[in-house]
């Protein structure tokens, strides 16, 4: 008898969600929480795990819950693994100077893709190509907000249905359990593994061209080492072998490699 009281005390969800505590709150998420809590609520009433139903409580639970999820998760933290750039730490920080300049055109209609000098649509990318084909001595550059995204696009681009020398001691998995051998394999490039796990000599990089290589490849072993009985190819050495045959040198240098451009 307590049960089926109970039960029919629960408010109607309609009429619920207008109570006025619920006022200015987003109906779209208040609607599936409200709904949520009181099929909960009809479960521990039938398990006779509820004996009384107030509705300010529900309304107080439903807001507990409602502001909860409307709260950002991101916070401040302090960094103290050793690692400059951290990928489960925001990666590398913003200078404040810097998001001040980007701030003051990003809240501000601006020519993102608009070449002001030819009056007509232009690319997005011309903004950072000039200043960094003149650091690092290229033809153009593309800038993705992930090692991962980077490593995809050049084997794509470059290597797609061909195929790419890498030494068995580079076949890394990186953060977010991307393997370098599943990045290749999506981008369509054929992967060619040589050397063994703790020794590879440029002969192995050499002896395994064909007609159909493309690319000779070095990956950065960011999130482990080998000790002991180990060889590895410089990327000089690769370089050297990849221009002497025709091919593209590519060395995945890993998302948190820092280098000095001023000299």
């Amino acid at each position: 008898m307590l049960k089926n009281t109970l039960l029919r005390s629960i408010p109607k969800v309609d009429k619920f969600i207008e109570d006025t505590h619920f006022n200015d709150l987003s109906k779209t998420v208040l609607l599936p929480l409200i709904r949520e809590h009181f099929e909960t609520f009809r479960i521990h009433i039938l398990n006779d795990k509820i004996t009384v139903l107030k509705e300010s409580k529900l309304v107080e639970e439903i807001l507990k819950k409602y502001h909860t999820i409307m709260t950002p998760s991101l916070q401040k933290v302090i960094n103290a693994t050793g690692v400059i750039v951290h990928t489960n730490l925001g990666r590398s920080l913003i200078n404040s100077k810097s998001f001040d300049k980007a701030k003051e055109i990003v809240t501000s209609y601006n020519n993102l893709e608009y070449d002001l000098e030819k009056g007509k649509r232009g690319e997005r990318y011309s903004h950072l190509s000039t200043l960094f084909t003149k650091l690092l001595n290229c033809e153009d550059v593309l800038v993705v907000n992930n090692n991962a995204s980077a490593v995809f696009l050049i084997l794509n681009t470059f290597a797609k249905r061909k195929e790419v020398i890498v030494s068995r001691g580079e076949l890394v998995e990186i953060g977010g359990s991307f393997r370098i051998p599943e990045v290749m394999k999506n981008s369509g490039a054929k992967l060619v593994e040589v050397g063994a796990t703790n020794k590879t000599h440029l002969c192995d990089y050499d002896e395994n061209i064909t007609e159909r290589t493309k690319m000779l490849m070095k990956v950065h072993k960011s999130n482990y080492s080998i000790e002991g009985f180990t060889s590895e190819v410089e990327f000089k050495e690769i370089s050297k072998l990849a221009k002497e045959k025709g091919l593209i040198d590519y060395f995945d240098l890993g998302s948190g490699h820092l280098v000095h451009f001023s000299s």
